[in-house]
């Protein structure tokens, strides 16, 4: 069925009957011509006489020019009265069935098909990216201040750091032993030098996300492959309006992001573009409170399967995955894949008329039995769910929200819940910039509660209530590879510490991408 925005184009016919009076006109034209030229030039040399020979023969063309012009009017006239032919093709068009149709006869239609044709043949060939390898590039430096109250050192610090990445995507065909699904291959290279800036404790992992440093220190940087998997995916109906994908099945293997399948956010969730502080990029039970428990930099091998419904005729998708990832010692490959990290996520979206979303909901519960108890040293199973949430609201208002509770197992926060919104800056002339502000509470637990009640060493506070956390930064983008974003965050009663005094950290951002 015909999509109800889609019309058909408009025919144009050509008129193509020639005029009789043409060719006498341009022979007349080509004598004067010529007469006049030799005038124009008899002062430098004298024209030679026109011969009555020369003008027979030019009478003659003219009479042939006038002969073939009236064979070929003849020809157009018949082939316009002429009855299309009856094709199976025609005999099912209303108006096609040996007979002209109405509003127009046969060597019209004839004519305009031809041009249809002409014009699909000239129109540039637009590439097909799925079937492309693409790169994609970044480069993000942070540098951040922090005053000697949110300082470890109880000293003022500064920190410089910077953060590579390139990710690649490879079109790998079609696996038709498994059903037609299509193979695509993905990896990702990290770079990087320099540490974040060190805080006193506090709930809050880190004030900026974006450090990366191997294990050798600053003064030997090298790559890492963060990502290593590759994707089948088979779709379960035709391309959509708009050439969004279809219905389908997705499932992935290798080394993985998990948090790129699991509690996204399309308004916090880069660290790079959007807010640093580490409560707001993730849920902060499962990074900053490490219930993934993945290697040093954030990644583990892992499967996972999805099926998403795009909800064409409805006006809203939906999709469910699950996802088994290895943890502790199964994300470095140090040991076996044993009680590994299972994390079940549905979510449903919104969408505009033009089939994409304004929003997304989503819902998630993982366990993981590898993570530890308070101590660090004993293996405890967490368990816990959370909710992710951004929604576009008009042009320029994206809002967004978390919630995350861990319901099994001991850590020094069980709740948290963060929002915020971004808005970008067509109000003010500057329609490619945004601005940013997040505010989290992050619960301290009972069990922390208890033990540092007990024992006042442990960080030196018997911790309770809530870390509150204020962020906001302006990203300023100088061009379309090229951004700048001033940072300023704030944190009161860090670590769950009433007495602590509040601090404030502030930063700039430089990202280029490519």
């Amino acid at each position: 069925m015909d999509h109800p925005f889609v019309t058909a184009p408009r025919e144009r016919t050509l008129n193509v009957r020639p005029r009789a009076w043409q060719p006498r006109a341009i022979a007349l034209a080509l004598a004067a011509a010529s007469l006049c030229g030799g005038a124009q030039a008899a002062d430098k040399k004298k024209a030679e006489p026109v011969t009555a020979e020369q003008l027979q023969q030019l009478m003659q063309r003219m009479q042939q020019l006038e002969q073939r012009n009236s064979e070929l009017e003849q020809q157009v006239k018949a082939l316009a009265a002429r009855p299309s032919p009856a094709t199976p093709a025609t005999a099912a068009a209303p108006g096609a069935s040996g007979t002209p149709a109405p509003g127009g006869d046969w060597g019209q239609q004839r004519l305009v098909a031809v041009e249809q044709q002409v014009k699909a043949l000239t129109k540039p060939v637009q590439p097909d990216t799925d079937d492309e390898l693409t790169v994609e590039t970044s480069l993000v430096a942070v540098g951040q201040q922090v005053g000697s109250k949110g300082s470890d050192s109880g000293h003022s610090q500064g920190r410089l750091n910077y953060r590579g990445d390139v990710e690649v995507s490879v079109p790998l065909g079609t696996l038709r032993a498994l059903g037609e699904a299509r193979f695509t291959g993905f990896g990702h290279l990290r770079f990087g030098q320099g540490s974040g800036v060190a805080l006193r404790p506090t709930h809050t992992a880190t004030v900026n996300s974006v450090p990366f440093e191997a294990g050798a220190g600053s003064d030997e940087t090298y790559a890492i492959i963060g990502q290593a998997w590759g994707q089948l995916e088979w779709d379960l109906g035709a391309g959509r309006f708009n050439d969004l994908p279809s219905n389908r099945v997705e499932l992935n293997l290798g080394k993985i992001d998990i948090f790129g399948f699991f509690d996204q956010n399309a308004v916090a969730g880069d660290e790079g573009a959007q807010f640093l502080n580490n409560v707001f990029v993730h849920n902060p039970l499962l990074d900053s409170g490490g219930d993934i428990a993945a290697d040093a930099y954030g990644f583990a091998p892992g499967l996972r399967v999805a099926y998403i419904d795009e909800g064409e005729d409805r006006g809203w998708g939906w999709a469910a995955s699950l996802g088994v990832f290895g943890s502790g010692g199964g994300a470095n490959f140090s040991a076996g894949p044993r009680r590994p990290l299972v994390i079940g996520q549905v979510e449903f979206s919104p969408k505009q008329i033009n089939g994409e979303p304004r929003g997304t909901y989503r819902l998630y519960a993982w366990t993981n039995g590898q993570t530890t108890d308070l101590s660090g040293e004993a293996a405890q199973r967490h368990s816990g769910y959370g909710l992710s949430v951004d929604q576009r609201i008009g042009r320029e208002w994206n809002l967004f929200g978390r919630w995350g509770h861990r319901t099994s197992g001991d850590g020094a926060f069980d709740k948290a819940l963060t929002f915020g919104f971004e808005h970008g800056g067509r109000a003010w002339g500057r329609g490619n910039d945004s601005i940013g502000l997040a505010a989290g509470f992050v619960r301290t637990s009972s069990a922390w509660a208890n033990a540092t009640s007990l024992d006042p060493t442990l960080v030196g506070f018997a911790a309770d209530g809530n870390e509150q956390i204020l962020e906001a930064y302006y990203r300023w983008k100088l061009s379309d590879h090229l951004e700048l974003t001033p940072d300023l965050q704030w944190i009161r009663r860090a670590g769950g510490n009433g007495d602590a005094p509040s601090f404030m950290a502030v930063g700039l951002r430089a990202a280029v991408g490519f």
